[in-house]
């Protein structure tokens, strides 16, 4: 209840008798002597609860309400115990609803207060919710690009402590189509932060952990808030999923000069150099991630086990050029089955290159270095084209080999060049020839095929000369 005093001074100030050029003073001094009590909580919220009911009704112009509406607002502010400057904030707000279109300034300076003082409570959803309601777009006042950018961006930043991606990504978009009109460097900073911990919390990793390693350069920073973007970019990218894309971020970051001064250098080097990790190492590291980072996937692995999986599949196929499938599944730590689809996955999405032997129990790696800067056709065709040129080294060979015996053939067996082309002549497949890098093997081949019935004729006729 409000104090007995407020009302009767109250109900002076709105008698049609009072003089209307002593009410704005009237009233100020009131509010000083209402903030200045020593009121219970309760009542101090009711004292200011009438106060601005008697504000807002008829008996003042907007013109004279406006200044005394601010100043309360500033007296709230002033209130030391948080749940006593919610309770009277928000039932200000509630006064203020009806008429809200006439005091939009008002409404957001009170919005403000009350969303700073959820935000001490750590009650971020409700200081999001009284941000919604400040009126950025109005015809009745101006409000400029860099203050409803930073608006949205703290009503983001509110969601994503409450790790509700959905809600922050919708503000953070709305924040985007004004981002070209910001002038003020810090906005900017927080929109970059914003989104590297949406595309994290999204399971984004390779992006957030560039968005992160972009914001740890900006100068305007402490050093120890570049640093922990650091960590985080670190994170992020050891979480990320193997493959080549991750390799040159994992690059980037290992040449980072500052990298050595973070705890999580030693994991980054071990990925960064495809060395397999531990188990140990796995649980030292999994201390420093966020909740978020340790949720479970589909197939009921955490996000580190599924990625520690994959780097670890990675370092096995630059070590070894086939291994089988229980002996991969023993380096990975899981069953056999689980260890193959792994890896079908993996070569599926052209991460790695090789091929499964499921009769044999092997899975074969390719000496192939996987590239993301060409699409998954393009890389097939590469090795359509190495398996060509294989195929015509091959029949080189052959074509060489088959020239050798001919040649030695001839020598073991002369004969004369009229029966030979005597012989050609009466076979219809004499044009048949194989051509390879320039290599005729068509006589060669003809040799082969005619030997013995050259030799057998040069038997029937040992009589008879040879020319």
């Amino acid at each position: 209840m409000p104090s007995m005093s407020v009302v009767k001074a109250l109900q002076d100030l709105e008698d049609p008798a009072a003089h209307q050029q002593d009410k704005p003073a009237a009233y100020q001094k009131l509010l000083d002597q209402i903030i200045n009590s020593n009121d219970d909580p309760l009542s101090l919220s009711d004292n200011f609860k009438v106060f601005i009911d008697s504000v807002l009704s008829d008996n003042l112009g907007i013109v004279a309400a406006r200044p005394l509406l601010g100043a309360a607002v500033e007296s709230i502010k002033t209130i030391p115990d948080l749940n006593t400057k919610i309770h009277a904030g928000t039932t200000a707000l509630g006064s203020l609803e009806s008429r809200v279109v006439s005091f939009e300034e008002q409404d957001a300076q009170l919005r403000e207060m009350l969303a700073d003082a959820y935000t001490l409570q750590e009650e971020y959803i409700e200081a999001a919710k009284v941000l919604q309601g400040i009126q950025l777009e109005s015809s009745q006042r101006r409000v400029p690009d860099d203050h409803k950018v930073a608006v949205w961006i703290r009503i983001c930043r509110l969601y994503l402590e409450e790790d509700d991606t959905m809600m922050a990504e919708s503000y953070l978009n709305r924040a985007k189509n004004l981002r070209h009109k910001v002038t003020n460097p810090e906005l900017t900073l927080g929109f970059q932060l914003s989104e590297a911990r949406i595309l994290d919390a999204r399971r984004k990793f390779l992006e957030a952990s560039q968005a992160y390693h972009s914001f740890s350069f900006s100068a305007i920073l402490d050093e120890g808030e570049r640093m922990r973007a650091l960590s985080s970019a670190i994170i992020c990218a050891v979480l990320a999923g193997a493959g080549p894309q991750r390799s040159r971020a994992l690059a980037k970051l290992y040449k980072d000069e500052r990298s050595p001064q973070v705890v999580e250098y030693g994991i980054l080097e071990k990925v960064f150099l495809d060395r397999l990790i531990s188990q140990d190492e796995v649980s030292r590291f999994s201390e420093s991630l966020a909740p978020h980072q340790l949720a479970q996937t589909a197939d009921g692995s955490t996000v580190l086990a599924k990625a520690v999986v994959e780097h670890n599949l990675l370092s096995v196929s630059k070590l070894y050029n086939n291994i089988g499938v229980t002996e991969l599944a023993n380096l990975l730590g899981l069953d056999a089955t689980r260890a193959e689809g792994y890896a079908a996955r993996m070569l599926e999405q052209d991460r790695i290159m090789g091929s499964i032997d499921q009769i044999d129990g092997m899975i074969l790696f390719e000496g192939v270095e996987p590239s993301s800067e060409r699409g998954g056709l393009s890389r097939r065709k590469d090795l359509a084209g190495t398996e060509l040129r294989k195929w015509d080294s091959r029949v080189q060979g052959v074509a060489e080999e088959v020239e050798r015996v001919a040649s030695m053939i001839q020598l073991q067996h002369p004969v004369s060049e009229v029966v030979l082309l005597n012989r050609i002549s009466t076979k219809p497949c004499i044009d048949h020839r194989v051509r390879t890098h320039g290599t005729l093997i068509g006589f060669s081949a003809f040799v082969l095929i005619n030997v013995e019935e050259c030799c057998q004729h040069r038997n029937h006729r040992d009589d008879a000369p040879i020319h």
